[in-house]
């Protein structure tokens, strides 16, 4: 695994470790890359821009040398030059319309969610070197009339374990979890839909799944429910509507934030939490705050439709001083980003 440089971090350019971050941009159609540093003296990885037909989302791959890219028609990782693709291994149902794709904990699995129109929805679990472990067919899915507050689709990973949380026709959300019946089974067994309330987003932390509710952020209990005895007290009892963790061990940090475009405020803030502190840290308030990426060179990367943002978590949790500094400007519609190792 990559080891944490966030020791070493000193908050400026010179001398911090370079990472190159790949930005999916004008609404999934382009793949670009920034680099985020550099070693004084030494000169930066050649920045390279690519076209991409249906992007969905980013996801580094072990190693950090890789990254996954989730298309319409199936899931590639690419390198950091964005080149060599390498298509995971053909869905053995169709058509295919995969919509959205997450990653375990420590990036060794990959979930992602087939939703065409007219047909059921389907689920598949890749390893990180792009071989299928299973695939699941899900229970009929009848859509709520989508409004603002309309719950979004969202999957965890844990494990060979999926959850995947789905708006309910009567309000709130459904979850669901797939597994295979016996080690090694290519079909997993889906459980019956759960009513819960409404699950906006889910991520892994540590060996925990966590669910942003109304009501804040909640492990998820036995069931795969949230459990409010196993809320995350330092975001307190707000709602949140995005989660974004990294893979530390060391030092795991804990991302979120709620949709301005719901509460219909200018901006809302985005808050680190380190593990450890009794209270959230505000980074920043932003506007339409589309992705994170929480890097091994200790910056926070936010992705809003316009443009990348840096946030030093060093200095910003020791002092209070985040450090901003966009690296893209004038971006059109940009949609995910993360971190890669030249």
């Amino acid at each position: 695994m990559l080891p944490l440089l966030l020791a070493a971090c000193t908050g400026t350019e010179e001398g911090s470790p370079t990472l190159r971050l790949a930005v999916l941009t004008d609404g999934g159609a382009t793949l670009r890359t920034v680099t985020t540093g550099g070693i004084a003296g030494q000169p930066a990885p050649t920045e390279v821009t690519v076209p991409v037909t249906g992007g969905v989302s980013l996801d580094t791959l072990p190693g950090g040398t890789r990254t996954a890219l989730t298309l319409a028609g199936g899931i590639e990782s690419r390198d950091v030059n964005l080149a060599t693709p390498q298509a995971f291994a053909a869905l053995p149902f169709s058509p295919v319309c995969l919509t959205t794709t997450a990653a375990s904990a420590a990036r060794d699995r990959l979930l992602t969610l087939s939703a065409c129109p007219n047909a059921a929805q389907q689920l598949a679990l890749y390893r990180s070197d792009g071989t299928l472990i299973w695939t699941a067919t899900l229970p009929t899915f009848t859509p709520p009339i989508p409004g603002l507050d309309t719950p979004p689709i969202r999957l965890a990973v844990l494990g060979d374990t999926a959850v995947v949380a789905r708006p309910a026709l009567g309000g709130g959300s459904e979850v669901l979890r797939a597994a295979p019946a016996t080690v090694g089974d290519p079909v997993a067994t889906v459980t019956t839909p759960l009513p819960s309330p409404a699950i906006r987003d889910l991520a892994p932390y540590g060996s925990s799944l966590l669910a942003a509710t109304d009501t804040g952020v909640q492990a998820l209990g036995s069931t795969g429910l949230p459990d409010a005895a196993q809320a995350v007290a330092a975001f307190g009892a707000q709602r949140v509507d995005r989660l974004w963790t990294n893979a530390s061990g060391d030092r795991s940090l804990l991302a979120a934030w709620r949709d301005n475009t719901v509460s219909g405020t200018s901006s809302e803030p985005l808050r680190l939490w380190d593990g450890v502190r009794a209270n959230a840290a505000i980074v920043a308030y932003i506007d339409r705050l589309r992705d994170v990426t929480l890097a091994p060179d200790g910056n926070l990367y936010a992705l809003t439709p316009f443009a990348l943002t840096r946030y030093d978590t060093v200095f910003g949790l020791q002092q209070g001083n985040w450090q901003p500094a966009t690296l893209l400007g004038g971006l059109n519609d940009a949609r995910a980003v993360t971190w890669l190792v030249p």
